[in-house]
């Protein structure tokens, strides 16, 4: 008995000892852990982030480009293209899918989900991870990827979940999703769920389907794998999966769930870089506006802001439809256009192709002037230090490259094998062209096309590019005689050969204009004259006003170039950009006050606080009635002159390689247009100004070099080069009820003088006949 009383004893205290031993290492455990935490919250496991580092949450954020409809048509950035959103911007399908796929207890932990990491710990993760959507937004700012042993990849847990708690106390739980999806990369430039979801669907982050928001939802998990431009099975898979996820949490049926997964991923990819995308070469101009602006106004603390990622917003004057207009109208007629010029342009029937009128001992010194200004010379001469024998050597050395071109009438890309010097000559058998829109009255801005594709013609033809304006100049003239001697479009001048002698007006040599056709004969009223593009008459009206004069008027009307004050500038002489000669013909539609164009309004910091708001540049040039009496005889342009097309029905006729049929246009205009058409000497450029009450709008097109042009006037006249562009795009301007491109007469002013309705005088022996503009627009003989 008591043997066994001292056996029960023993084991007893043999028991206690377990217990005791027990309870010390669970303590230990639970001391250690809170050692553990205390240590990461300290700082002794690695920097920890503090009180205002998680207060502002700091991304790099792109400058994000704003259109005057709303719309972003692009972003300035140096490596993340991100533009935050605010939780109300995120569709409610990408909450639901992020909830049901990342954290199903989000709304129910403070930043570390118990069950979850019990779950990952017990099932060593196979059953899923245990970070909360918290979590991992913590390790996006503050914690990096660990690698090495087991205890570094515990401690960088135990920061992470030291900083979810943080963040929750600190932040709401929509702030934490929503800085989530904005810090988020999901490849191909898709920095943050708006850039994302623009370049993958073209869509803003608002507006995304349900199996959208599902596919973008998967890619968190890792997006360089789940690529669906590089894996596009792959990331439908994680799709499905992220759907029935959504079905499993009750956030679609399984109606919804099954559907959905049988379908393909619809992608619309847009890609975002800096020469894709709409408006690029207005984007161009805007990046040099932004870079003076920054050197003039620094931050309030001195320093200089980012263009790349501070998150400024630059609020424009384009219009993102009237711009995707402009850019249809371009990449429809200038492949037709080009399609005549190849055709035209055979070594059979060229053996100088693309180049007219040069010798061969020209055409390779313009090449290696071409190649003394290429950008390949400059790296390797300043980037690469080679020699200039080195670079001269590597233009005749057969290089992979990607090469420009029309294919089935739209913009592309073919790879080739082609010496550089070879690829110089290739890219000048390609037309250029240049537009810019404007209303007339604000200046502002609706539309820029400098060119047909930004990636390999970067040269902007709206404000860069200076050309021979032709035709289109003479309006001026016409203008300061308005002006100055009060004519009247109903006034007429004899069409006969006229010379203005020697050492008048600055002039060195007579100088005798002829007319396009030689034909001559009778008289003309000055409407007639304009709408035909009659020499002789522009002519009598510079010597009767003085080339002075004109040139005043020139720069009054915001024209810098340089307009030498001699006769021959009445038929176009001076190279003017596009830029100019649009705000130069606003005057006139704006009742004689010149409105300097405008493209940005304003310019926000991130938080929306306003750095710059611009301020309307205006200058009174001319009188109401000067103004109006010169549209009306633009008006005749497109009444009865070489405008005249735009109001023909014609027909839509191209032959099946793209050539363009310029006998008939199904235009079928029938509001009044004020416009002048311009072609210069040997058909090098081609303008076409136009103009209703609330836009003006102006076209050129023309090779890289003066020798790069049709061989006659069918093809290579304004009314065929440029015209089509603009009647184009006034279609779809006409088309889009919402832009209200108006329809109305010019307004009339109530003490007009003059007189403008021709009809009303007897015995005019001048009728408006519609005769095309034909060479000759410049004669210089």
């Amino acid at each position: 008995m008591a043997k066994t009383k001292i056996k029960q004893n023993k084991s007893s205290q043999d028991f206690s000892k377990y217990i005791r031993w027990f309870w010390m290492l669970f303590s230990g455990a639970i001391l250690a852990v809170i050692l553990v935490f205390l240590s990461a919250s300290w700082g002794w496991l690695g920097e920890m982030p503090d009180h205002t580092q998680l207060e502002n949450l700091k991304s790099n954020l792109a400058t994000e480009i704003i259109s005057s409809d709303g719309e972003t048509i692009g972003n300035f950035y140096y490596n993340d293209n991100r533009t935050p959103v605010i939780y109300d911007d995120l569709s409610p399908h990408l909450v639901n899918a992020l909830i049901a796929t990342e954290d199903e207890r989000f709304h129910k932990h403070a930043g570390i989900d118990a069950r979850g990491t019990l779950r990952a710990f017990v099932f060593l993760g196979a059953k899923g991870g245990a970070s909360t959507i918290t979590q991992q937004l913590a390790k996006l700012f503050f914690t990096k990827k660990a690698s090495g042993s087991i205890f570094k990849r515990v401690f960088q847990k135990t920061k992470e979940w030291v900083i979810a708690t943080r963040l929750e106390r600190q932040y709401t739980k929509e702030e934490i999703m929503t800085q989530y999806f904005n810090k988020y990369d999901f490849g191909n430039n898709g920095d943050g769920i708006k850039s994302a979801s623009r370049i993958y669907f073209n869509k803003e982050p608002i507006d995304l389907e349900i199996k959208e928001a599902a596919m973008l939802v998967g890619m968190f998990v890792n997006s360089a794998l789940y690529n669906p431009r590089r894996n596009p099975v792959g990331v439908k898979n994680r799709r499905n999966l992220v759907l029935y996820q959504m079905h499993r949490n009750g956030y679609i049926t399984e109606a919804v769930k099954d559907s959905l997964q049988k379908t393909e991923l619809d992608l619309d990819y847009t890609p975002q870089s800096h020469r894709d995308g709409i408006a690029t070469y207005f984007r161009g101009y805007l990046s040099g506006f932004m870079k003076d602006w920054i050197k003039k106004n620094p931050k309030p603390d001195g320093t200089k802001w980012s263009l790349y990622n501070d998150g400024l917003k630059i609020y424009t004057t384009i219009d993102s439809r009237m711009q995707k207009y402009a850019e249809d109208a371009v990449q429809k007629h200038m492949p037709r256009l080009q399609a005549e010029f190849f055709h035209q342009n055979t070594p059979d029937r060229n053996p100088t192709a693309p180049f007219l009128d040069l010798t061969n001992g020209a055409i390779d010194t313009l090449l290696m002037r071409s190649m003394r200004q290429s950008e390949r010379r400059r790296h390797m001469k300043y980037d690469l230090k080679k020699s200039d024998k080195e670079i001269e050597a590597s233009f005749y050395k057969p290089t992979q490259m990607t090469v420009f071109e029309w294919k089935d009438g739209k913009p592309s890309e073919r790879d080739t094998i082609m010496k550089p010097i070879d690829s110089i000559r290739y890219y000048k058998t390609f037309l250029r062209t240049g537009m810019m829109s404007m209303n007339p009255q604000t200046g502002h801005v609706k539309a820029w096309v400098g060119g047909m594709n930004y990636r390999h013609f970067q040269y902007d033809m709206v404000k860069q590019g200076k050309r021979q304006i032709g035709s289109t100049f003479k309006p001026l003239v016409y203008a300061a005689a308005i002006d100055q001697l009060h004519k009247s479009p109903c006034d007429e001048y004899p069409d006969t050969p006229y010379c203005i002698e020697a050492n008048k007006h600055g002039n060195p040599e007579e100088w005798c204009p002829k007319n396009s056709n030689l034909d001559y004969g009778g008289n003309r009223t000055l409407k007639n004259a304009l709408a035909n593009s009659v020499n002789t008459v522009t002519a009598r009206l510079i010597d009767e006003v003085g080339p002075q004069s004109v040139v005043d008027l020139a720069t009054k009307l915001g024209i810098e170039s340089e307009v030498l004050p001699v006769p021959a500038i009445a038929l176009g002489v001076s190279e003017i950009s596009v830029y100019e000669m649009v705000g130069a013909y606003s005057t006139f539609a704006n009742k004689g006050v010149y409105t300097k164009p405008v493209m940005v309004t304003s310019i926000e910091d991130k938080n929306g606080t306003i750095l710059y708001q611009f301020t309307p540049e205006t200058n009174d040039v001319l009188s109401d009635e000067t103004a109006y009496v010169t549209v009306k005889l633009m008006e005749g342009v497109t009444q009865s002159g070489s405008g005249a097309r735009l109001r023909t029905k014609g027909a839509d006729a191209y032959r099946a390689d793209y050539r363009e049929v310029v006998t008939g246009y199904p235009y079928e205009f029938t509001n009044p247009i004020a416009g002048k058409t311009g072609t210069t000497q040997n058909q090098s450029d081609g303008w076409f100004m136009g103009m209703v009450p609330n836009l003006v709008t102006g076209v050129w097109v023309g090779g890289e070099e003066r020798s790069v042009h049709f061989k006659n006037i069918t093809y290579g006249q304004g009314a065929a080069m440029a015209l089509p562009i603009w009647g184009l795009y006034m279609k779809s301007c006409y088309a889009d009820e919402t832009l209200n491109i108006s329809k109305d007469e010019f307004e009339k002013p109530t003490d007009l003088s003059i007189l403008v309705d021709c009809s009303k005088v007897k015995d005019k022996t001048a009728t408006d006949d519609d005769e095309d503009e034909t060479p000759g627009d410049l004669d210089f003989n």
